[in-house]
């Protein structure tokens, strides 16, 4: 294992636990402390964490950081006017590419944060500081490298952590999906995440994390690492950046167009005029194959209307069958048959709606 990766304020709390560790957007990152299957189903059916704390969260004020974000971000923050809403969105280049998937936060016209993802956190800072210089904004960014994050999941996960850390259920207990609140100007509590089941993400000072960790594992919540958070986003039908998506495709091509704004004309953030051309030929579908196997990411697809390929694939903990997303050509619809390429073999699939599973259980 490389000596340059980094570390998160919780590294020596995952080697006590035995977690077998990789690398992960220059990280080293616990990918499970025991079985991923039994940290997939603590999340589905009662409380796990993760340690996050790899994402970046960054600190963007001044009298012109709302129309930077408007400028920047395809997703319109000027639709969060409450302290402490948030929205998901695409960060995109001229070309429509998605640089980066974040979620924003708002507490005030002069104070947001974002919270990106690590493979592209000193991407993401260095474009918005660049566009920010060239087009003459009065907003500073600041990385908030002094910050863990931990995200607590499952249908358990708020009492859980109310139990641990009564003081913050008072603030905490009230947050709708997608909001959060300040604790004591330090903590940041936010009702996200990225698993498909309720719960919260904290951001806290490093010197707090591990105590933290450390009560909620005493409270049972499960540690959970990378494999048990692959398989959760992916029955939830999120997606991974990198992976569904990067800088050259677009969010119409993966499932995101949702958001996109283009409610104000006027709004001429960057890439809109790419997404405003032709529609692009393939788009993401779920898929389900019907027979035993599992799909992989870069696996051939074949539909009616011509060739796609799977972008993620998994075999579903709580579905017991693969499971995958893929970009198939644009008029493929729910319940086509597909076939897909497995281990050189075709297997018979079909085209279903995401997410593959919402509250523990199946969709369809």
């Amino acid at each position: 294992m490389s000596s340059s990766l980094k570390h998160t304020p919780l590294h020596q709390a995952h080697l006590r636990a035995g977690a077998r560790m990789v690398e992960f957007g220059g990280w080293h990152m616990p990918l499970a402390y025991g079985s991923q299957i039994e940290e997939h189903h603590a999340v589905r059916r009662a409380a796990g964490m993760f340690d996050v704390s790899h994402m970046l969260a960054i600190d963007v004020k001044g009298s012109h950081a709302k129309a930077l974000l408007r400028h920047a971000l395809a997703n319109d923050v000027a639709r969060l006017s409450l302290p402490g809403q948030a929205l998901y969105s695409c960060m995109l280049n001229p070309r429509g590419g998605v640089i980066d998937d974040l979620i924003v936060y708002f507490f005030a016209p002069d104070s947001w944060r974002l919270v990106v993802n690590a493979a592209t956190a000193d991407t993401d800072l260095a474009w918005l500081s660049r566009v920010a210089q060239e087009e003459g904004f009065e907003a500073s960014l600041a990385p908030r490298r002094d910050l863990a994050m931990v995200a607590v999941q499952g249908p358990g996960a708020a009492d859980a952590l109310w139990r641990t850390r009564p003081a913050w259920k008072v603030a905490g207990q009230p947050l709708r999906p997608f909001s959060a609140t300040l604790i004591d100007e330090a903590i940041m509590l936010a009702r996200t995440g990225y698993t498909g089941e309720d719960g919260y993400e904290v951001l806290l000072p490093d010197a707090l994390a591990e105590a933290l960790w450390e009560d909620l594992r005493r409270a049972g919540v499960r540690p959970c690492g990378l494999g048990a958070r692959d398989t959760l986003r992916l029955e939830a039908g999120l997606n991974l950046h990198g992976q569904d998506m990067d800088e050259s495709v677009g969010p119409l091509q993966c499932g995101l167009s949702w958001t996109v704004s283009r409610q104000d004309a006027a709004r001429r953030f960057i890439g809109r005029e790419a997404l405003e051309g032709a529609e692009p030929e393939l788009a993401q579908a779920g898929m389900r194959l019907r027979e035993r196997g599992v799909m992989r990411a870069g696996a051939a697809v074949r539909t009616p209307l011509g060739e796609g390929r799977v972008t993620s694939g998994t075999m579903s903990p709580t579905l017991g069958c693969s499971i995958a997303l893929a970009r198939l050509p644009r008029g493929v619809a729910t319940g086509d048959a597909v076939q897909v390429q497995v281990r050189g073999k075709w297997m018979d699939a079909e085209v279903v709606k995401t997410p593959f599973v919402r509250r523990g259980g199946a969709t369809a």
